[in-house]
């Protein structure tokens, strides 16, 4: 049975999770001097036209559903490898970030237990979870969006009620979220923006299911832009909300769990223990099956001789374990924000590398002269510059540590190069068929 464009965008909604927006809430509204629906708003276009040229290569190409084949196939397999290290760092960093966010929660919600058992008590039992065989949470996905929408559906009545209770309709409807000229300050709110896009990663796996869907050149483009935007817009009055709801953005008692301070204040307890109990299970969830596709990835790696084959391929408990003391040592060290960051390093590298790709293969294709300016060159060199814009606001410290690691990947290839002859970058280059 082949996938309807609405299987698709549903399948992309369950990856992204309606509560996507919580975990930068906090950090994102103090950033942006309270501008943080407008920075998920403006983070929603770069996302749009990123997934947009992700839409259109993967229905060109649906056996290489990854920023990283894209990129191969359009330039090289130097610029695709450079491409894959920094998706691989994303793979590293998502099992840290989420057991720290888990670990917030719990520690809110069990407050006499030090952050660092809950840290350890998370990734512990992910791995252990996969040492066992257990893959994942992936089978219960369905259910779990379904209770996700139910509470999130909740935090938005309650809110528009607390709202409307104090002020009426002027207490809902008001502009300041978006554009307050007491603290609106453009580097600010793109330096919030390059966190805030972290609200939609993940989108880009709805490209992997192009060989399953119904008419996928017509399908896959549609259900990727379609997930960004309702989930930018479902985000954007959340956070809207949550702002009206808390105005002073200075007076959080925890930037990196506010949004947990919102909804006790509009729906007391209740609201507050169901909230925290989902994200605890979401992030355990994402904590375990990232850790799994990591330790996947790391072998498969080893696999193509890109790593050393002796130490990893084949050894997928030993890598299980090295990525779970990696993970435990990055959530002891960094902080929630700091992973974050990283993540959307890599993440818009790849962005930026699949836009270029796009307008390197449509645009010689194409004899339309309004499509070529419109369609192939336009929209993904404008989703480029948007992405570039974000990636170049990021703190220093993400761009430091990111770069270095995009260093060690180089270094590391030329070291292994130098002494085998055997190693060579995988060539996973899609063919030149008329599109």
């Amino acid at each position: 049975m082949k996938l309807k464009t609405a299987d698709l965008i549903i399948y992309g909604l369950v990856l992204i999770q309606p509560i996507a927006p919580v975990g930068i809430f906090g950090i994102a509204n103090v950033l942006s001097h309270g501008h943080v629906t407008s920075s998920i708003l403006l983070a929603m276009v770069a996302m749009m036209l990123t997934a947009l040229s992700y839409g259109r290569l993967a229905a060109l190409y649906p056996s290489s559903g990854s920023a990283y084949s894209y990129v191969t196939g359009a330039f090289n397999p130097i610029a695709g490898y450079i491409v894959g290290w920094a998706m691989f760092l994303d793979y590293l960093i998502i099992p840290i970030v989420s057991s720290i966010y888990a670990a917030l929660t719990l520690h809110r919600l069990i407050e006499g237990v030090p952050f660092w058992v809950w840290v350890s008590l998370v990734i512990g039992l992910a791995v252990l979870l996969n040492l066992g065989g257990i893959s994942s949470l992936a089978r219960a996905n369905k259910a779990l969006l379904a209770v996700m929408t139910v509470i999130i559906v909740a935090f938005l009545y309650l809110a528009a009620h607390f709202l409307y209770s104090a002020h009426g309709w002027h207490g809902l409807l008001s502009i300041k979220p978006m554009y307050d000229p007491a603290t609106f300050d453009l580097r600010a709110i793109m330096t919030a923006t390059s966190l805030a896009a972290l609200t939609y990663i993940g989108f880009d796996g709805v490209t992997t299911l192009a060989e399953e869907a119904n008419n996928p050149r017509r399908s896959v483009p549609l259900a990727t832009v379609s997930v960004c935007l309702l989930t930018g817009l479902l985000s954007a009055v959340e956070v809207y909300l949550a702002q009206l709801a808390w105005p002073d953005y200075h007076s959080y008692p925890n930037n990196e769990t506010a949004f947990l301070d919102v909804t006790r204040l509009v729906g007391g307890p209740a609201l507050f223990t169901a909230m925290a109990v989902i994200l605890v299970v979401a992030c355990f969830g994402t904590a375990l099956t990232s850790l799994a596709g990591a330790a996947r990835l790391l072998g498969g790696m080893a696999r193509d001789n890109v790593l050393p084959a002796r130490w990893f391929a084949g050894r997928t408990a030993r890598n299980i374990v090295l990525l779970g003391v990696v993970a435990l040592i990055g959530a002891l060290s960094l902080s929630y924000e700091q992973t974050a960051e990283l993540i959307n390093y890599g993440a818009f590298l790849a962005f930026m590398g699949v836009n270029l790709a796009c307008t390197r293969v449509f645009l010689p294709r194409s004899r339309n002269w309004t499509q070529k300016v419109l369609l192939d060159a336009g929209v993904p060199l404008a989703g480029f510059l948007f992405c570039f814009l974000i990636w170049w606001s990021l703190p220093r410290a993400a761009q430091i540590a990111g770069s270095v690691w995009l260093a060690a990947g180089a270094l590391q290839l030329v070291f292994r190069r130098g002494i085998t002859r055997s190693v060579e970058l995988p060539t996973d280059r899609p063919s030149r068929r008329g599109a």
